[in-house]
């Protein structure tokens, strides 16, 4: 079903254009990694009409939330394919655990992207802070911190998309990833990370994007 309504989702995504139109629906259009956000809007506007927005939700903190669910419950995420990290932080274990438990299986829904970064001068971030009506309480708190702020994305092209299961019998192949303490000292929920050197022990179908088959359309060939 998700494939199906996939199937004419955008493929190129300018980051100002994205950003705009997040703003424009009042969709997290004021985050960093914009482009993980757009993917999220453009699998909630497609897939609202069969799954339940957003999934469960088990314990207090946010990831415990999960973004889809139909008969189980999907996170969708994204990834930039010319990383030299082949990992992705998932969300909280415990609460991963918990629907898998629930439904005996979890979902995830990879985006996979060729990623362009912004220029020396920081073009892209000037304008989105100038956009957001100034630096962030965050940006402020880092530069006080002399940490230097990571380059922006300014496009990311969509090559495939992943549809991954996580069962009782395939969890081992998952890492743990422990994030430290809080402020007040306390241990942050560990979370699940993915190597995608592993993908294919979760691997269940994936849609290819070939935007030069036709000029009228991006087609997706689906294995």
């Amino acid at each position: 079903m998700a494939k199906r309504l996939l199937l004419g989702i955008p493929v190129d995504w300018d980051g100002k254009e994205s950003v705009l139109k997040l703003k424009d629906v009042n969709y997290n259009w004021r985050q960093m990694e914009w482009w993980s956000f757009y993917f999220e809007y453009l699998c909630r506007d497609r897939l609202k009409s069969d799954f339940t927005i957003p999934g469960d939700s088990f314990g207090k903190v946010k990831t415990a939330c999960f973004d889809l669910k139909r008969t189980i419950n999907w996170d969708l995420k994204v990834k930039a394919i010319k990383s030299d990290d082949h990992r992705s932080i998932l969300n909280d274990k415990r609460a991963i655990d918990n629907s898998i438990g629930k439904y005996d299986a979890h979902g995830f829904i990879v985006a996979l992207c060729d990623v362009e970064y912004d220029d020396d001068n920081r073009t892209f971030q000037k304008w989105h802070e100038e956009l957001k009506g100034g630096k962030s309480k965050y940006e402020k708190e880092r530069e006080q911190r002399t940490i230097v702020s990571r380059y922006r994305k300014t496009r990311a092209v969509l090559q495939e998309i992943l549809f991954l299961l996580v069962t009782p019998e395939n969890r081992h192949n998952l890492l743990e990833y422990r994030q430290g303490r809080n402020s007040n000292g306390k241990p942050r929920p560990t979370k699940y990370m993915l190597d995608f050197d592993q993908v294919n022990h979760f691997l269940v179908c994936r849609m290819l994007f070939l935007p030069h088959i036709s000029d009228d359309c991006d087609c997706p060939l689906i294995i």
